[in-house]
């Protein structure tokens, strides 16, 4: 690399860190970001000069003094762009638009009741839409769309396998920029759904954690040293096809006795209609237990053991400080909670269970639509620097 080649170079990792900065812990002063990233005032002076030239940066009332003139205090611009976060879950579909700190400028869900791809493709196609309509106007407008699917995605955002809809190689990202013509992120679902826990949820200080997504199937997101772990192929977390039961009923994997057949949104509502000789929805059976059918009751605080069970095997395993329970199942924390947590005391090895924090998510199913649209967020927020 040339000096002139280096020099551009160590500006824009300068200008990166003096907006991750700014970012993250506004509102500064120039002094205080001079202090807090170790450049000198001159060259913190001039990117930010070229970060609110951008609109990523502006200027806010003068904040205390230390003695002398109250210096001018800076902001990041959240609202300079947005980005569209879908999460494409086996019975339903649900988008949000955010800002660039995933604020949630709009939400949009409808169900699914078919689960061939030409028609949830459509369908999903409708909703960005819709949510793109949404926006309001701004320098950069929409930057982004990320797409989180359960199943097994590979790095070039091919579907290579969802079990629970029936796709096999789907080739999502290409088709959607192709219609959109926008920067696409296609990411298994449980992965985004530990992106968003760990950016805007409970993961925000723990550096090993894993984000249990409890839908209609389980999986997993794992955070090893602060990053996203995926394996060799990018295929790690898909722990509700673990064996629990080895003569157990088939799974739509092709293997027999999966936990999620035992512990998901899909256990709960097999079991629901068969213990109340109806079909009911999730939201039922909620409404259930909320009006105390100690029916519903029970069958939580089985499923609650189920969960247990399986996230009690994983903290042996892995060893994480902190555990988090996502995804539409949070709404059952009520009924879920002291049996879950009680299987995880009685199975996890005590040296693990004293050392690990087991949650359930603030940010409900929006934690993994949030996760997804943050990749988005990243990338633009990466290149601006340049």
């Amino acid at each position: 690399m040339s000096v002139t080649g280096d020099q551009r170079f160590i500006k824009q990792m300068n200008k990166q860190i003096v907006l991750q900065t700014i970012r993250k812990e506004a509102p500064l002063s120039r002094a205080q970001v001079s202090l807090t990233t170790g450049l000198n005032k001159g060259t913190v002076s001039s990117l930010v000069a070229e970060l609110i030239a951008d609109n990523l940066v502006y200027e806010v009332g003068p904040g205390e003094s230390s003695g002398g003139r109250r210096p001018v205090m800076l902001m990041f611009q959240n609202k300079a762009a947005y980005a569209i976060g879908i999460n494409i879950a086996v019975n339903y579909l649900s988008g949000v638009l955010t800002d660039l700190v995933g604020n949630v400028i709009e939400k949009v869900e409808w169900s699914l009741h078919v689960k061939e791809f030409d028609h949830v493709n459509q369908q999903m196609v409708q909703l960005i839409e819709q949510l793109m309509k949404a926006a309001p106007p701004s320098t950069y407008g929409i930057i982004g769309i990320g797409v989180a699917v359960p199943g097994i995605v590979n790095e070039e955002g091919d579907v290579l396998f969802a079990p629970n809809l029936n796709w096999r190689e789907i080739p999502l990202k290409k088709q959607l920029e192709e219609h959109f013509q926008l920067p696409i992120a296609v990411e298994n679902e449980a992965n985004a759904g530990a992106l968003g826990e760990k950016v805007f949820g409970k993961g925000k200080e723990s550096e090993n954690m894993i984000f249990f997504s409890i839908g209609i199937g389980i999986g997993s997101g794992i955070i090893f040293g602060n990053s996203l772990y995926r394996g060799k192929g990018g295929y790690s977390g898909e722990v509700g096809h673990m064996s629990i039961e080895t003569n157990g009923p088939l799974c739509t994997c092709g293997n027999k006795g999966c936990w999620e057949l035992f512990a998901s949104e899909k256990a709960v509502l097999q079991q629901g209609e068969a213990l109340y000789e109806e079909v009911l929805t999730l939201d039922d059976l909620f409404e259930k237990a909320r009006k105390g059918e100690q029916t519903a009751i029970d069958l939580f605080q089985k499923i609650g053991v189920y969960l247990g069970t399986g996230i009690a095997n994983m903290i042996n395993a892995l060893n994480p400080e902190l555990v988090v329970v996502g995804n539409r199942m949070v709404k059952g924390r009520p009924w879920l909670e002291h049996s879950l947590k009680q299987t995880v005391a009685d199975r996890a090895l005590s040296f693990h269970a004293e050392q690990v924090l087991v949650e359930f998510s603030d940010l409900n199913e929006n934690g993994i639509s949030l996760g997804v649209s943050y990749l988005l967020i990243d990338s633009f927020l990466e290149k601006k620097h340049e």
